[in-house]
Formats: structure tokens, C-alpha cells, sequence
């Protein structure tokens, strides 16, 4: 299976690490070990890294992510992800652009999406996101 990672739960694995890490770094860190296939969007990336102020942290996080794949995005995704996006607000569901371009990069490349943001609860509800 393949889990595209958000921003929420690499933002956490970033801060200072400990036993109460939350419960999304602690997937992560077993999928990191384990046979599952770990992604990133680009746009996932540039969120992660434009997070850090200190460029030697910038760069080691860079080098650090850098073996992980990234989706590539088509124009049918950008039309899909508004497409989404209507569907959410259709429906009372406040969603962001960003969020939206993420659940249906998940979509078109069949990950499950493992995320600490509650909002993608509700995306999944009006769509076939599926959460790790």
C-alpha cells in the first residue's frame, strides 16, 4: 500500500521528539520501517521545508526527504481537486485549496492519506479519500 504523508504529521515528526510523540509520527515511524511505500506531493514538500528558519535544518530535512517519491500532478488533477473543492462547499464542508490538491492526489494514485489534520475527516466523508 502507499501512504501519502500531509504536512501535519511531517511538521510534528520535526518538532523535538518524545514518548509523547502523537499518534500520526508513531505511523510514520513504523512505515518508515516497514514494507509500505511512503510519498510526497511536491507541494507537501515545499510546505515541510519552507517551515524551517535555519537553513543547516532546511537542508539536512531537504537531503532527508529527498528519498522519498514524489506524485506526479497533471492538469486532471488541478481540474479534480476544484472539482472537489466545490463538492466541499457544495456541502457546508470548508476545505482549503491546498487540501483539496492533496485529497485528490491521493485519490488518482490509490494512497490512503495519513494526515493529523481533522479536516480531511470531513473531505473523505464527501469523497473516496481514504485515511491510514
Amino acid at each position: 500500500m502507499r501512504i501519502l504523508v500531509d504536512t501535519s504529521v511531517w511538521a510534528s515528526l520535526f518538532r523535538k521528539a518524545g514518548a509523547t510523540d502523537p499518534p500520526g509520527v508513531r505511523r510514520l515511524g513504523a512505515l518508515l520501517r516497514g514494507d509500505e511505500e511512503v510519498v510526497l506531493t511536491g507541494r507537501i514538500l515545499q510546505e515541510v521545508l519552507q517551515g524551517f528558519r535555519d537553513e543547516p535544518a532546511f537542508r539536512a530535512v531537504a537531503a532527508d526527504l529527498e528519498s522519498i517519491p514524489l506524485l506526479r500532478s497533471s492538469r486532471a488533477d488541478f481540474v479534480a481537486a476544484a472539482a472537489l473543492h466545490r463538492r466541499c462547499a457544495a456541502s457546508d464542508v470548508s476545505a482549503s485549496t491546498t487540501d483539496c490538491q492533496i485529497a485528490s492526489a491521493a485519490i488518482r494514485h490509490g494512497c490512503h492519506l495519513l494526515t493529523s489534520d481533522r479536516d480531511f475527516e470531513r473531505i473523505a466523508r464527501l469523497s473516496p479519500l481514504k485515511l491510514a
